[in-house]
């Protein structure tokens, strides 16, 4: 028979177990993916747009280190963003020792990011990719910016006429896009949608708030969760 000072020490310890806070995620009824994700922000914007979601990820239970948010110009041709994106999805799965990575996008973000799919082998990389309100078939707001990046963002440019040639989604990439009928920077606002993604038409939004609604977040979680 226990002694009342066991008994005593067995409840205090039932009591820790049941107060004691449940792993990060749990409350969901997930378990995270093991894949890292590379987020790439858009035109005129840097790493710390990514805060609030890359926040909501740790609280699911994503690991700190398996989520990289980096800073580039802008104003540079999406085809020499692209091999930062590259640069980065390979120090990402070196250090964390994934084979692949998921890659999350806003805005022109989007556009170099399909360029490192299409020309320099992300498809063997990534496991998912999301366009959060990009123009990935132009739009009207670039036509008053004359820098490279904003001259390709416009409707029927070389750049896009290429990236989009052929198949708009390739290889093996699970490709996801939310786009906001009140978007008022991306004109068309379906510019984003591409053939052979997952398209989403979300609430009526900002562009800005693509990348803290709650329930633009949570879907996005669960597609590169799947």
């Amino acid at each position: 028979m226990k002694s009342l000072r066991q008994r005593c020490a067995l409840a205090a310890a039932v009591t820790v177990a049941v107060l004691a806070p449940a792993p990060a995620g749990a409350a969901s009824g997930f378990t995270p993916s093991s894949n890292p994700i590379l987020f790439v922000h858009g035109w005129n914007s840097s790493a710390s747009a990514w805060n609030t979601m890359i926040d909501r990820f740790k609280a699911d239970g994503w690991p700190a280190g398996h989520l990289r948010a980096f800073s580039y110009d802008t104003s540079k041709s999406n085809a020499t963003t692209a091999d930062l994106v590259n640069q980065e999805a390979d120090r990402l799965r070196a250090e964390t020792g994934a084979s692949q990575v998921d890659v999350i996008t806003h805005s022109m973000g989007g556009l170099s990011s399909r360029y490192y799919l299409k020309n320099l082998g992300g498809t063997g990389e990534v496991d998912r990719w999301v366009s959060l309100g990009g123009p990935n078939h132009g739009t009207t707001t670039a036509n008053s910016c004359f820098q490279t990046s904003c001259v390709e963002m416009r409707i029927g440019s070389d750049f896009l006429n290429a990236l989009n040639s052929g198949d708009e989604t390739p290889g093996s990439p699970g490709y996801g896009t939310w786009w906001s009928p009140c978007d008022t920077v991306i004109d068309p606002q379906d510019s984003t949608v591409l053939s052979g993604a997952q398209n989403t038409k979300t609430a009526c939004i900002s562009h800005s708030a693509l990348l803290t609604d709650a329930k633009v977040y949570a879907q996005t979680r669960d597609f590169v969760n799947a």
